[in-house]
């Protein structure tokens, strides 16, 4: 077991066995029996209101048909055919608040159909057979010679480039770390994502041919867009969020503050769990996806306590009801209608949070109700929310909209030969299905504007 330090911050706090439970699978894939009985109570509804309420619009009913007619390639065909992505989403969309929750079956006070498993299920069977006698096939049509750059290999860069390369154009995209996948390989709870499987799903897209990827290439430093517009037919921006929001508060540069993104990223990198450090005492800032995950995940780790403060009440959190009462079953305290106001510590290690209780006034309003109380705490965790860095874009005249990109219903900027999509632009949902659609429609934009130009 680890040592803790003066500040309370340890390594190692768990034995080998611990991490590697902690860790593993948040949902084990179905069997090829249980698929067969979840996917015969499906009641393959015309208009299906689960389809509708996939912002990429899979068409479930025939995906699960499939699977319930032994046809699981068939129904990875399908899924893929709307959601290149459809791997991941199956794995870390919020399924409940989406198509599982307009299911008929919950009109009927019984449980949804687990369509988020059933995706799974036949995505990981078409990606374990792809390039097989009857597996899952892509096809690229002939090549048009067109060029189309993309920037950031998140999921509406790599969602948009697949249906580009499949049109016949050649897509160099560029991406500034180490690694392609955006959030998905840098973002995500490790429970959720397990077995490399961000890396093996995009080399699955990357199959289909006519996609070069070039790292360690950043927007506004190594390149500008404009020379980017002057070398290319066509542009894609996505992203992404690379800033984050801060506390605003004394104390916020004290050892053991940290940003929950880039805790998260660690987890996600480290090859040896036990070297994380981790506190006993931690205080996670925010209310949505990305605080439940470091939450939940330091409690893996072996923290002893751990708290949840959010300004408002559970139902105005980000984080999904079942993502809240993950959080609460592994231990995870959540406190609402509470704000930090300060931070004290011990020399240069944060000690304790203030935290003030909240109110809505009578104009709706948040304030302070001026009742305060303390936590002590030798970690925080600032989980706040993200924002868009515009140095990428300085110079290029595009226009913003809410601190993001302005695009238009097909992803069009302000600016000619550049579209966007992702977390990057205005009104997107930070979501990895979201931002697949985005990559979607600009897909078809773009290829309908060179098709138009050639």
């Amino acid at each position: 077991m680890g040592q803790t330090s003066k500040s309370g911050i340890a390594s190692g706090r768990l034995d080998p066995q611990s991490y590697v439970d902690n860790f593993s699978d948040l949902h084990p894939p179905m069997t090829p029996n249980k698929a067969k009985i979840e996917s015969d109570r499906c009641y393959f509804c015309h208009d299906a209101p689960c389809m509708e309420a996939c912002p990429t619009s899979i068409d479930i009913p025939l995906f699960i048909r499939e699977i319930s007619t032994g046809n699981p390639n068939g129904a990875g065909q399908t899924i893929f055919k709307s959601n290149i992505l459809g791997g991941m989403c199956a794995r870390v969309c919020p399924t409940e608040t989406l198509c599982e929750e307009v299911c008929v079956h919950v009109e009927q006070g019984n449980l949804p159909v687990k369509i988020g498993e059933l995706q799974r299920f036949a995505t990981d069977h078409a990606m374990e057979t792809y390039g097989q006698t009857g597996g899952v096939a892509f096809s690229r049509a002939a090549s048009t010679g067109k060029r189309v750059c993309v920037v950031g290999a998140g999921p509406a860069g790599l969602a948009c480039a697949h249906r580009l390369a499949s049109k016949g154009h050649d897509v160099t995209i560029l991406e500034a770390k180490e690694k392609a996948g955006g959030l998905n390989e840098y973002g995500l709870a490790a429970y959720k994502t397990t077995n490399n499987f961000a890396q093996n799903e995009i080399e699955f897209i990357l199959s289909i041919g006519g996609i070069t990827i070039e790292h360690g290439k950043v927007l506004g430093k190594d390149i500008s867009l404009n020379d980017l517009t002057s070398s290319y037919d066509a542009v894609f921006l996505g992203l992404g969020l690379d800033d984050t929001n801060g506390l605003g508060l004394d104390g916020e540069d004290l050892g053991g503050v940290y940003d929950a993104v880039d805790y998260i990223e660690d987890i996600r990198q480290a090859s040896d769990l036990s070297q994380l450090e981790v506190g006993e005492q931690v205080v996670v800032i925010g209310g949505g996806m990305t605080a439940i995950d470091v939450a939940v995940q330091v409690k893996k780790l072996g923290a002893r306590d751990v708290t949840i403060a959010y300004r408002r009440g559970p139902d105005q959190m980000g984080a999904s009801a079942f993502e809240c009462e993950l959080a609460q079953t592994n231990g995870v305290v959540i406190q609402h209608w509470v704000a930090p106001v300060e931070l004290s510590g011990d020399g240069d290690q944060v000690r304790y949070i203030t935290l003030a209780r909240t109110q809505l006034n009578d104009a709706g309003k948040l304030e302070n109700t001026g009742d305060t109380f303390t936590l002590a705490c030798d970690q925080v965790f600032k989980a706040i929310g993200q924002t868009f860095d515009p140095s990428a874009i300085v110079g290029a005249d595009i226009e913003l909209e809410a601190r993001r990109i302005k695009v238009d219903d097909e992803g069009k900027t302000s600016v000619e030969k550049v579209w966007a999509g992702g977390d990057c632009v205005a009104g997107g949902e930070d979501l990895t299905v979201s931002s697949v659609e985005d990559g979607n429609v600009a897909a078809a934009s773009i290829d309908a504007y060179l098709q138009a130009n050639s």
